[in-house]
């Protein structure tokens, strides 16, 4: 697990922000008419990509070497969990559909953290992770406070 991520992981994964940032800037910035629109926009983002962390999970347990078969229940666990909060997310109103959504993509990048540390992922993943998840986590709670 200790290989250097693919140089278009990192520019897909920043791109990957751009809908984020749009979001949050029309959230700000549309009529009041388009406000709505915006958040929920940013919302279905927000749980797309929260389906698509746990997906990322549950390749690996698929894929994994026998020497970590131990953790393919916490890894399928954790394929299947961020879409359902994704799910949950977008059946909430925008302001606090968007807060779990954010809670969702930290809480996750913090369970990989523990699982980085047990070599399960690689650090370089792990870094772009936390940059990911901070940066559509800061879009996803400046909507927040763009409902209000």
């Amino acid at each position: 697990m200790d290989q250097p991520l693919p140089r278009p992981a990192l520019w897909l994964g920043l791109a990957g922000l751009l809908p984020f940032l749009a979001g949050a800037l029309l959230a700000w910035t549309a009529p009041e008419a388009w406000r709505g629109i915006a958040l929920q926009a940013l919302a279905a983002y927000g749980a797309v990509i929260l389906s698509f962390l746990g997906a990322v999970h549950w390749g690996l347990a698929l894929r994994a070497p026998a020497s970590e078969a131990g953790a393919a229940a916490p890894r399928l666990w954790l394929g299947v969990l961020p879409s359902l909060l994704g799910w949950v997310a977008l059946l909430l109103t925008p302001r606090p559909g968007l807060i779990l959504l954010a809670l969702g993509l930290l809480g996750t990048a913090a369970v990989e953290t523990r699982a980085a540390a047990r070599g399960l992922l690689p650090p370089d993943y792990l870094r772009l992770r936390w940059v990911l998840s901070l940066g559509a986590s800061a879009c996803l709670l400046a909507g927040v406070l763009a409902s209000r």
